[in-house]
């Protein structure tokens, strides 16, 4: 059974930095694929970067240059590093992982795992 738990969000001001953790078990694939998304209230789920196992990763338009995502493969950590955060980040994020993908993805129905969410509120 796989398990995601994501960690790290909390409230800062426009500008600052915060680092998501998504710690993840149970996954027996030797190659996947894992991916962070960010759902605002009233607004649908949106892609946020994804990471394939073998190391090549992609952002989506709205962030990137400011949000990189590295894995810790020693911890089984997945990390969401936001940089310079603006208010329209705000939302909760999810990590998500994917199987038997050979890339990485931006697409939400390509993922079978998904965690609880953590919350990311940015103010200006």
């Amino acid at each position: 059974q796989v398990q995601l738990v994501e960690s790290g969000g909390g409230s800062v001001q426009a500008g600052g930095s915060l680092r998501l953790s998504c710690v993840y078990s149970g996954n027996t694939y030797s190659r996947f694929t894992m991916g962070w998304f960010r759902q605002a209230p009233g607004k649908k789920r949106e892609a946020v970067a994804s990471k394939h196992s073998e190391g090549s990763t992609d952002y989506a338009d709205s962030v990137q240059g400011r949000f990189i995502i590295p894995r810790d493969n020693a911890k089984n950590t997945l990390y969401l590093q936001m940089n310079n955060l603006k208010p329209e980040d705000s939302g909760t994020y999810f990590c998500a992982t994917a199987g038997n993908l050979y890339y990485p993805s931006l697409l939400d129905y390509e993922y079978t795992y998904w965690g609880q969410g953590t919350q990311v509120t940015v103010s200006s």
